[in-house]
């Protein structure tokens, strides 16, 4: 935090904004996220944030679109390219790959204030329940989301479209609520068994995330199956009280 006689320019002052509340958000999400607290750990005062953004709705937005914006044109620059080079010989590895990738090389290559938290950043956004940053993600990155839904779409023909949007909701989900919960040094290091290879991390990935994709839609005789189950279950008492 400077000290009271510190002179910050406007850039540095609005840097220093976006940093304390990018870590705020980090670690608890953006409804307990206080304008109180991001002038304290930003070392400013309201004013100062009034001025730079107005609002916590417009700060927040523009943390989101300073991470969110560079992944997302790297997302773009590579489906181009795997789009050029594999033409009708793409596949659903290629589409993840250019999901994945530009986020791993970032967290990798990040040396900002917060070295390390660009994965568990992008699992807080991806899972965040606020309205506020849901309607951001969704109407600033639409044309990137169908972008690759389209993608996803040409090399899992198979898939109705709901059927694709339900399980890419499921997939990306679970992992983004992974991400969320902190410690992506160690989560990749297990992932890859210590190796932390880009190849095996993205082969890794992929594997299960391709196995979620593709799996067959359940037969007739599978649902007799968990009609059964269903049944069996309602069956089954509960615990008798104790009496004392």
């Amino acid at each position: 935090m400077p000290s009271a006689t510190t002179k910050l320019s406007p850039q540095a002052t609005k840097s220093r904004i976006l940093d304390a509340a990018e870590e705020l958000f980090i670690s608890g999400g953006f409804d307990s996220l206080s304008m109180r607290q991001i002038t304290s750990a930003a070392g400013v005062n309201l004013a100062a944030v009034n001025y730079h953004f107005g609002s916590k709705d417009a700060l927040i937005q523009s943390v989101l679109a300073r991470k969110l914006d560079p992944l997302n044109e790297q997302r773009i620059a590579m489906l181009d390219t795997f789009e050029k080079q594999f033409g009708d010989q793409l596949t659903c590895e290629h589409v993840l790959a250019a999901m994945f990738l530009p986020a791993v090389r970032l967290f990798r290559d990040d040396s900002g204030p917060h070295a390390g938290s660009f994965l568990q950043f992008l699992g807080r956004a991806y899972t965040e329940p606020s309205a506020v940053v849901r309607d951001f993600i969704n109407t600033h990155y639409i044309q990137t989301l169908g972008r690759f839904f389209g993608a996803f779409q040409r090399t899992l023909p198979d898939l109705s479209r709901h059927d694709l949007g339900f399980r890419l909701n499921f997939a990306m989900g679970a992992l983004s609520g992974i991400l969320a919960g902190g410690n992506t040094q160690r989560l990749i290091k297990d992932f890859t068994q210590g190796q932390g290879d880009e190849v095996l991390l993205l082969s890794r990935l992929s594997a299960l995330m391709v196995a979620a994709l593709r799996a067959p839609l359940p037969e007739a005789g599978q649902n007799t199956l968990f009609s059964d189950i269903a049944l069996a279950a309602q069956a089954v008492e509960a615990p008798a009280e104790t009496i004392a």
